[in-house]
């Protein structure tokens, strides 16, 4: 039965669905935009990736802080307030006249995704029950996941080339609107908040500042390079305050990430695959849409149809995954995804100058995106295993965290080995030796991922309940047997 009686579980899985969709369907849009941003803003150049670096810098670094929100504040309630932020901010950027107010917009983006993608994974944990049922939730919270960063690329292209860039921003509020009209069809309020437990402020500073700090330090390397003083003080003051996190943690009582969550292997190594499996996938999407456009000489709008494909195949993985985790356990879906991801990255890093989509695109996309389904929808699952329900915000929140710290610190690593081999030289061959190099190190990290999965996640469903010192007896989840 649903845990939640007195919502309607359809209208809850399609608002959180939707909201997904937007939020990973901003990590992407704007890429194809970027020339056409700076055209018409006046971006200069070293700060037209700011565009695209401040979304991921407050979203990354506010999740844990949304996530323990969530539960300490009512998961609708963030849920609403994080997409009308975010609806907003869209809607401010769409008009923007200047490049401070797009970044500014972008900012507050980020801000308002940090609240609603922790709520509505976090909606989705205590309204189906854990085994099956979740699973199936999560497999259609996965694939909405999934189509969103996939179908970014083809839907920034599309509306760069015919209707124009602001598009790319404006595209978001009916897709908001759609989602917030299901909150009052059958998404429940929920419990009051507790008044006795307030929010843990001087970890959700050390936690903000320091993952703020850290994605800043990564994502700048594409401008100040991995071996500037800059950069390596800007991780060493994010390694500081993260330190001064965990140890701060570990004495409060109501802690924003309580360290016990970690001590449950489905927990930790479900973050540790999120975490790889998301730094294969964003580089896949950018040096691919490198090599479409650079490389084969395709225009936005052809670029963004050729991943049409792997939008489609992304689907296809967690639908099969879904199937499998419901009968079985994540891991058995895990472990044969993350190898045929590999695959169909090492397939990709075979790309020759003289290729074409036909040739060396579209057969590894399909391969890749099948594979990284299989990933994506059992993680969510795994992740949120034995949660008790008054801390699914804090999992949640720390899962999204893992997924956006995977995304960006492998993509910008990633991105600068790419470009010191390549070095000085802008000829097509040359960039697709770089891109072929990076999309064989991507391959290597689902291997990873793959042992990660092999290694630590338990073989058996059966799980016994994380313990939760202040939460009430009749809050706990039970097991699932096996």
């Amino acid at each position: 039965m649903y845990k939640n009686s007195r919502g309607r579980p359809g209208a809850v899985l399609a608002a959180a669905a939707v909201a997904q969709f937007v939020v990973s369907l901003d990590m992407s849009v704007v890429n194809v935009a970027l020339p056409a941003i700076r055209t018409a803003l006046g971006f200069a150049p070293l700060d037209l990736s700011w565009v695209v670096h401040v979304y991921a810098l407050t979203f990354g670094g506010f999740l844990l802080l949304g996530g323990r929100a969530c539960d300490l504040y009512g998961r609708r309630r963030m849920f609403v307030l994080g997409l009308t932020v975010f609806g907003l901010c869209s809607l401010a950027g769409g008009l923007a006249q200047t490049p401070w107010q797009l970044i500014a917009a972008r900012a507050g983006q980020g801000l308002g995704a940090a609240a609603a993608a922790p709520a509505a994974l976090a909606m989705l944990t205590t309204t189906f029950t854990e085994g099956p049922q979740r699973v199936r939730a999560l497999g259609v919270w996965s694939a909405a996941n999934a189509a969103g960063g996939a179908l970014g690329v083809l839907t920034g292209g599309l509306l760069t080339e015919y209707v124009g860039w602001r598009w790319v921003m404006l595209i978001n509020l009916p897709i908001v609107v759609a989602a917030l009209a299901l909150i009052p069809v059958g998404v429940p309020a929920g419990a009051a908040p507790d008044r006795r437990e307030k929010l843990d402020t001087l970890g959700a500073l050390l936690a903000t500042g320091g993952v703020g700090l850290l994605v800043l330090g990564v994502v700048r390397t594409d401008t100040l390079g991995w071996d500037s003083p800059v950069t390596w003080a800007t991780l060493a003051a994010a390694a500081v305050l993260l330190g001064m996190f965990v140890f701060a943690e570990s004495k409060v009582a109501a802690p924003l990430l309580r360290l016990g969550l970690l001590r449950s292997r489905w927990v930790a190594g479900a973050n540790v695959l999120v975490f790889l499996a998301a730094a294969g996938q964003f580089t896949a999407f950018y040096f691919v849409s490198l090599y479409m456009q650079q490389v084969l000489g395709m225009g936005a709008a052809a670029t963004g149809t050729a991943f049409l494909p792997f939008s489609l195949g992304l689907v296809a993985g967690t639908i099969v995954a879904t199937r499998i985790t419901a009968a079985r356990t994540p891991r058995v879906s895990l472990v044969p995804g993350a190898l045929l991801a590999a695959a169909g990255l090492a397939w990709f890093a075979l790309i020759s100058p003289d290729g074409s989509f036909l040739t060396d695109v579209l057969g590894p996309s399909l391969v890749t995106s099948v594979g990284a389904g299989l990933v994506l929808a059992p993680v969510a699952a795994a992740a949120t295993t034995g949660v008790a329900p008054r801390e699914a915000g804090m999992a949640s929140g720390l899962m999204n965290s893992s997924r956006q710290l995977g995304g960006s610190i492998g993509l910008a690593a990633l991105a600068t080995i790419a470009a010191h081999h390549t070095g000085t030289a802008t000829d097509p061959a040359a960039l697709n030796d770089g891109y072929a190099l990076g999309l064989a190190i991507a391959a290597a990290i689902f291997v990873l991922a793959a042992v990660v999965a092999i290694g630590v996640l338990p073989r058996r469903r059966a799980v016994t309940p994380l313990p939760c010192p202040t939460a009430p007896a009749e809050n706990q989840l039970e097991g699932t047997p096996s």
